[in-house]
């Protein structure tokens, strides 16, 4: 081999090497991070209906939601018998929440199922 050959094959080999990354998909993938303790309305959730919910769930509601979900009382009922948790969670490109999309981050989304699954504490 000639020597700029030899050169031109160890600059491919080096930039081969720092063109590599070590992300996996996994990385790129928003991780579940759940609270240690009791999820609680006032703790968790209530930053997270107020954060991506009131501007349509406001009360009165706007954008043709169907209620406001500004109180502890709306958010519990809408768990329990509007299937907000549903709402929240699916794919549908035509039911995305909130409205329009894009859907909730999945770590907001648990947080909300597990407040459900611990019992809808308020406090």
């Amino acid at each position: 081999m000639k020597p700029n050959s030899i050169i031109f094959t160890i600059g491919i080999g080096v930039l081969t090497l720092f063109n590599c990354t070590s992300v996996s998909e996994e990385d790129l993938i928003e991780q579940t991070v759940l609270p240690d303790d009791t999820v609680t309305y006032v703790d968790h959730v209530k930053s997270i209906i107020d954060n991506n919910c009131i501007s349509c769930h406001s009360n009165p509601p706007e954008n043709g939601a169907p209620m406001a979900l500004i109180t502890y009382e709306n958010v519990r009922d809408a768990v329990e018998n509007r299937g907000l948790i549903d709402r929240i969670s699916s794919d549908n490109l035509g039911f995305l929440m909130p409205f329009g999309g894009p859907r909730l981050p999945q770590n907001l989304i648990d947080t909300v199922i597990l407040w459900e699954a611990e019992g809808l504490q308020e406090e």
